[in-house]
């Protein structure tokens, strides 16, 4: 096990941890009242923006923690500790009791969900290729990485989208990993990946970052994968005997959607109506659907 806490600033970076559930209430416990009497939460996240990061004031902000942070304020909590984590780590650090919530906007999916809880779906974004401009010839499409023996896809370590660089048939020699947005980015730039496959939200707000940069977006698609569409659904984690602050999170977001708060809280980060949704964590957590 290979574990770093940098506890300065008030920020908790965690690089690697155990997959034990070392965090496990005995019975379940009641993790929201001791929430609440502490006042604060501890939130993983894995400094993607616009999903989650901290920003030059040293705040920890985003579409998913900002959506988090008004959930637990009207739960009655309302200081919050920041969890940074490499993406691949969010999972067995929860469920080791490094933090108490992932707010990383992480994808639903069944094999997710064996591992632990997740909330409803705040958003549904598709997802888009971020490719070189300079590359006329380059890739446009997944089939394009699935059929060009010589392109490589950029994908982020743990992240749905090897699962769906998979579904398409691109060999996994073919796949290049990176730990980080940013570094994934400079992978693309520097040639050691032709494409990088994640959401388009997350893609536009990285290019807003990079002006001037010989990068493009192709237009935002959904994955389908033998005929199943794979949504880009993003909630938020909870250990698996954590179901009594699941419910009532699930509780609180529903009336930040009925009426309306959800949407405004997300806009600065460059979601809209088209992102907001209906689906449910039981839909997404059922195989084939």
């Amino acid at each position: 096990m290979s574990r770093r806490l940098f506890l300065g600033a008030g920020l908790l970076t965690i690089t690697g941890c155990s997959t034990v559930d070392l965090g496990a209430e005995r019975n379940g416990g009641n993790l929201l009242d001791r929430l609440r009497a502490s006042g604060q939460v501890r939130m993983g996240f894995a400094n993607e923006a616009p999903y989650g990061y901290v920003n030059r004031d040293g705040v920890l902000t985003g579409e998913a923690p900002e959506v988090g942070k008004a959930i637990f304020r009207r739960l009655g909590i309302n200081r919050f500790v920041p969890a940074l984590s490499d993406f691949g780590s969010l999972i067995p650090g929860l469920r080791a009791g490094l933090f108490d919530v992932i707010a990383a906007g992480m994808f639903i999916t069944p094999a997710r969900c064996e591992q632990i809880l997740f909330s409803d779906p705040d958003y549904n974004a598709p997802e888009a290729l971020l490719v070189r401009s300079d590359d006329a010839g380059g890739p446009r499409t997944l089939e394009d990485f699935a059929q060009r023996d010589q392109l490589r896809l950029g994908v982020l370590l743990g992240s749905v989208e090897v699962d769906v660089a998979a579904g398409y048939g691109i060999p996994a020699d073919r796949v290049v990993t990176f730990a980080s947005q940013a570094g994934a980015i400079d992978g693309v730039l520097a040639g050691r990946a032709d494409g990088l496959l994640l959401t388009a939200i997350s893609l536009r707000d990285a290019l807003s970052r990079r002006p001037g940069a010989a990068l493009q977006l192709t237009e935002p698609f959904v994955p389908v994968i033998d005929g199943v569409p794979q949504y880009g659904a993003g909630g938020y984690g909870f250990r698996p005997d954590q179901r009594e602050l699941r419910d009532a999170f699930n509780e609180e977001l529903t009336e930040l959607k009925t009426s309306g708060e959800l949407l405004e809280i997300v806009k600065p980060f460059g979601f809209t109506e088209s992102e907001m949704t209906d689906l449910t964590a039981d839909r997404l957590c059922r195989p084939g659907t």
